[in-house]
């Protein structure tokens, strides 16, 4: 085995251990802390994420669906929700499974700006991939929303009702945003080698995400359409 295959298994080892002590430890000191307090509070809600659904280019998952044990990430959020779990009935459980983040200053636009900009923007690998997103000031009014309505506990996903999105129709739409072309494509070894075999997933697989709970509890959404969430993201 060659030096850049064991440091890409370090890598990976260094990164997955990562993940999970942050991630999970976290949590537990959390949730010991909420059981063992004397007035615990009225709602404890966590963040996970859509990578508990197994990628698909057909399945429709929502909040009932299952999963959570066929990769590293899909286990890592059955563990952390798990984790975050409570004995008892006095504190409101919620979950929130999020999509892709948009929002300004960071996260994965922020990744995303430069080569958009340049005209140098596209398809992530073949772009059939369902593209799961939802705009930050949405996932912080779920959040609100599940923290002040009595009646609202269990998985809510955290993605906008556009699920059909794919990473094509998201790469089209940044494009017409900045004004630019966006069709060249990243092919999948690219992004392998870039980011690693764990990360790389999460780019080059996807699914198709519906707020079935999310939008029964009553919450409604700032940004349910892709394009004007980017433009907002971009302006």
């Amino acid at each position: 085995m060659g030096s850049r295959e064991r440091g890409k298994e370090g890598w990976n080892a260094a990164f997955q251990k990562e993940v999970l002590s942050s991630r999970l430890e976290t949590t537990q000191t959390l949730a010991r802390a909420i059981a063992k307090a004397p007035q615990p509070p009225q709602a404890w809600v966590l963040v996970t994420g859509v990578a508990y659904y197994q990628p698909s280019l057909t399945a429709e998952y929502d909040e009932d669906s299952p999963g959570g044990d066929f990769d590293f990430f899909s286990n890592l959020v059955t563990k952390w929700e798990a984790a975050a779990r409570l004995p008892g009935d006095s504190t409101r459980q919620v979950v929130v499974r999020s999509g892709v983040v948009l929002g300004r200053g960071g996260g994965a636009i922020g990744h995303m700006l430069l080569p958009f900009r340049l005209g140098l923007g596209g398809p992530i690998g073949s772009g059939h991939q369902f593209f799961p997103w939802i705009h930050i000031r949405d996932l912080a009014g779920i959040l609100a929303h599940a923290l002040e309505t009595s009646h609202v506990q269990g998985i809510l996903n955290g993605v906008a009702p556009a699920s059909s999105t794919t990473n094509a129709e998201f790469a089209r739409a940044l494009g017409t945003a900045l004004g630019r072309p966006a069709f060249i494509p990243l092919p999948s070894a690219v992004v392998q080698a870039v980011f690693g075999q764990e990360r790389a997933v999460m780019l080059l697989e996807g699914q198709k995400v519906v707020p079935r709970r999310t939008l029964a509890v009553g919450y409604q959404y700032s940004f349910p359409e892709l394009g004007a969430a980017l433009k907002e993201v971009i302006a």
